[in-house]
């Protein structure tokens, strides 16, 4: 029997199977054999992308024109595309880390991925993310829909009431073959503030210098390498130490983790903080201030002698105490006293120009003020400023100041692990490791990262604010590791990566058209080696249409009539 009729087409259908919904797409072909049709499956297509499936759906419409396009190939209009290396590495990067499958798949998953992306790629507000958004491919990348600067608030609401799930997630991921960590570095620093409309907005302790500006507490938890793995946002006057205890309860309750050791610095775990983590039979390293290390000497648990290059242990009550002698940062602290008697000099001889060459000035005046800038400069401790006739002088008190500089350079940690769990050396370590959370507050709130300006005003939004940065410090972090013996830093290799940017082929007619990724500089190439991350060679055009809903050109308006109008 001859075969009359051949048709090749698509068998695209959803059928419900035990309540889950599926997709079959099957490559067919349909024939006639003796007037009755006959189906003969060539390939199962299911697990193809939709682009991928559309694309076969347009060859097999148009497959009697396939031909006539081939020979109108020199009519192809060719533009340039949008940026594409920088979002496809940090998005096959969050993909490695977990951060994808930790956020989901959902519109406001993938609008929260964006806002984390564009923080690593270029630093702003979610109307800058928005507008970003129609340079780079992140709508064909991401397979997202238009969106504005709306969306990505109410994505970032979404991101805040998922925040719990999303870091128990991305510490499963993290932690799965290795095993949860023992130590667990902790850390507090503060954000300010412009404006007074922000709702965790306070007067506090300013880390940034800001004088006059509310700030926000931001705490931060890594393991010892580093690795960020949940942060917090408090109000501005929130003390460091009462942000502890949350930390524990978390490491308990919602990371299940038995064994902790909590590492902070000397103004973060006290007496009472150490007293919850024993409530939780946790433990604890951390250091004591200088009256608490004169106390130790003048009870006679430590000596003077014990203070070395070489580290020295004593145990006392319980307690291990790990004690050391910096000499770099004794010298320093030596250069800082010496720098500070110099401008005191340096002051003083100006007042005591000024008095030579004004005769009715009063030198109690002079005396006083020099007074001042000693306290000022924290050094009346073991100077004496006086004045003879019409001369100020300083005069060093040699005993105090050897008293003073006696424990330069000195300090001594603490904590409670026995010998068995931890080695002197290993504990010191892990205290030193606290620069590792002092590094990732300098790339989150002033390098790469940029925490500052803090454009939003709720709560929930600001927490959101600073998980997205946190998030986006992960990406940064991987980044380091990997680039580590490239000769740039991570801002340079995304300007790189972003430099790439797609070919957009369109037919004569424009109904089709897709993205070409040139081949990319031999920097570029190097980075993606280091990345072990390869481009496509091409991807779909989605021709989606991001745009915001308020206009910059509108805004300058706005504000040029607000000038003229003040002027008036």
């Amino acid at each position: 029997m001859a075969i009359v009729v051949a048709t090749m087409y698509l068998d695209d259908q959803k059928y419900t199977q035990n309540g889950k919904t599926y997709r079959r797409v099957l490559l067919r072909n349909s024939y006639r054999v003796a007037g009755k049709v006959q189906h003969t499956t060539i390939a199962n297509l299911s697990q193809c992308s939709d682009e991928e499936i559309k694309a076969i759906k347009l060859a097999l419409k148009h497959k009697g024109e396939l031909k006539k396009a081939i020979d109108d190939q020199d009519k192809l209009k060719i533009r340039q595309g949008l940026s594409v290396g920088a979002v496809w590495v940090l998005n096959q990067l969050a993909k490695q880390l977990g951060i994808i499958k930790a956020l989901g798949h959902s519109r406001e998953a993938k609008l929260a991925l964006w806002m984390v992306l564009a923080c690593v790629i270029e630093q702003g507000s979610r109307l800058s993310a928005t507008r970003m958004a129609k340079r780079h491919a992140v709508c064909d990348i991401l397979r997202l829909d238009s969106f504005c600067e709306d969306d990505l608030y109410r994505a970032m609401d979404w991101l805040n009431d998922h925040q719990q799930r999303i870091e128990k997630s991305l510490f499963t991921h993290r932690y799965a073959e290795g095993g949860k960590p023992q130590f667990y570095l902790y850390d507090v620093t503060s954000s300010y503030l412009e404006g007074e409309q922000n709702e965790l907005g306070e007067w506090g302790y300013n880390r940034d210098g800001k004088k006059g500006k509310k700030q926000i507490v931001i705490g931060l938890m890594t393991d010892e390498e580093g690795w960020p793995i949940c942060t917090e946002v408090f109000e501005g006057n929130t003390n460091d130490t009462s942000t502890v205890k949350n930390q524990i309860e978390k490491m308990a309750n919602r990371f299940g983790v038995e064994e902790v050791t909590l590492v902070g610095d000397r103004g973060m775990i006290k007496s009472a903080q150490i007293s919850d983590l024993s409530d939780e039979h946790f433990h604890y390293i951390t250091a004591i201030t200088k009256v608490q290390i004169e106390k130790l000497i003048k009870d006679g648990i430590l000596q003077m002698s014990f203070f070395d290059e070489q580290l020295c242990e004593i145990s006392y009550k319980g307690v291990r105490y790990i004690l050391r002698r910096n000499p770099i940062r004794a010298q320093e602290i030596a250069d800082v006293r010496e720098s500070k008697l110099n401008r005191l000099n340096k002051f003083i001889s100006k007042q005591n120009r000024y008095l030579a060459e004004h005769p009715r000035a009063q030198v109690e005046v002079a005396l006083r003020q020099c007074l001042g800038k000693s306290q000022t400069l924290k050094i009346s401790q073991w100077i004496t400023v006086s004045a003879e006739e019409r001369v100020v002088r300083v005069d060093i008190n040699l005993d105090k100041r050897d008293n003073e500089s006696r424990l330069d350079g000195c300090y001594v940690i603490k904590t409670d692990l026995s010998t068995d769990r931890a080695s002197t050396l290993a504990i010191h370590s892990r205290y030193k490791d606290l620069a590792e959370v002092e590094f990732a507050f300098r790339t989150m709130k002033t390098t790469l990262l940029e925490m500052r300006g803090i454009f939003v005003r709720k709560a929930n939004r600001t927490r959101s604010h600073v998980f997205v940065i946190m998030l986006a410090y992960m990406l940064a972090y991987r980044l380091r590791r990997l680039w580590y013996d490239v000769e740039l830093t991570v801002e340079e290799g995304i300007r790189e990566l972003s430099s790439i940017c797609s070919v957009e082929v369109v037919s004569p007619d424009g109904q089709l058209s897709y993205q070409t990724i040139p081949e990319p500089r031999e920097l570029g190439k190097t980075l993606l080696t280091k990345t072990k991350i390869t481009l496509p060679d091409a991807i779909p055009c989605r021709n989606v249409n991001v745009d915001t809903r308020k206009k910059l050109i509108s805004e300058r308006k706005k504000k040029k009539i607000q000038i003229v109008n003040h002027k008036k």
